[in-house]
């Protein structure tokens, strides 16, 4: 099939999707092709939508991981191959999601303050000071830092959207003092190169042993970090829904709402959690 995953990663690269997208979409179709031993453009919608079926009941897959799939399916057949319209079913979970464990801030700081490497430590502030995806933290070039305006550009996030989160000031100041013996070149966090940023798996190992050395027990990785700052921002009442929802860059506002712990409350001059006060006892 290696005409038709060409002509799909030319669609999905004139219309803007991540590379992650395009890697879990070509993944998910040649799942299907392999299943059926046939070309996914010999296939029937009865025979594709009986595959999401197995997934689901017999394989046991996550829903968010079918649902991926449903939509790589109807990214191929309805764009590329340009069939009618048919929209491939995957039933709601029975069970609502969870809400994540949220770290308190007296925490945060404990996993902060846990590597011993300082570089490892920044990885961590930068990730919960910009309330970033760990993609969008290790994509970071020291250009992005906009130290007048007290910035952080984020490029080409979740969406294909770029946007603007605050700089923390404890964070700038880390950077600096790091900087004087570990002088930056393009990459806020770059491999042992220097060639392109670490790899997720790095950060989210260091994220991993950061929590086992704070003795920190809450589920989840390194995206807690994120969650974290949308959830402190609120409680501190820093910063209103709306704000929270462009600094996460979400889409929908309703995506936003699972971190609305406190009554709705505007108030000017939004600033990362980072420059909070610290929690008491680690003043």
């Amino acid at each position: 099939m290696s005409e038709l995953r060409t002509r799909m990663i030319r669609d999905m690269t004139v219309r803007g999707f991540a590379p992650r997208t395009h890697k879990a979409y070509i993944a998910a179709v040649v799942k299907l092709a392999k299943h059926y031993r046939r070309s996914p453009d010999q296939l029937t919608n009865d025979e594709v939508q009986n595959y999401l079926a197995q997934l689901i009941q017999e394989r046991k897959l996550s829903w968010s991981t079918c649902s991926q799939a449903a939509n790589a399916f109807r990214f191929l057949y309805h764009v590329t191959l340009g069939h009618p319209r048919t929209d491939f079913h995957v039933p709601l979970p029975k069970q609502p999601q969870k809400l994540p464990e949220i770290l308190s801030r007296e925490e945060v700081w404990r996993l902060l303050t846990a590597p011993p490497q300082p570089r490892h430590r920044l990885v961590l502030m930068t990730v919960y000071a910009g309330g970033l995806r760990v993609s969008e933290a290790i994509a970071l070039k020291v250009a992005d830092l906009d130290t007048d305006r007290m910035t952080l550009r984020v490029t080409q996030g979740k969406g294909g959207k770029d946007r603007y989160v605050p700089l923390a000031a404890r964070l700038l100041q880390e950077l600096r003092a790091y900087w004087k013996t570990a002088p930056p070149g393009v990459w806020l966090f770059a491999n042992r190169q220097g060639t392109r940023p670490i790899d997720i798996t790095v950060a989210q190992k260091i994220y991993m042993l950061a929590k086992l050395r704070a003795g920190i027990v809450k589920q989840g990785g390194i995206h807690a970090l994120r969650h974290a700052f949308a959830t402190h921002l609120l409680e501190a009442r820093t910063a209103n829904l709306p704000t929270v929802q462009r600094l996460l860059g979400h889409r929908q506002l309703s995506t936003t709402m699972r971190y609305y712990h406190l009554s709705q409350t505007t108030i000017e001059g939004t600033h990362s959690p980072l420059d909070l006060p610290k929690p008491p006892g680690l003043e």
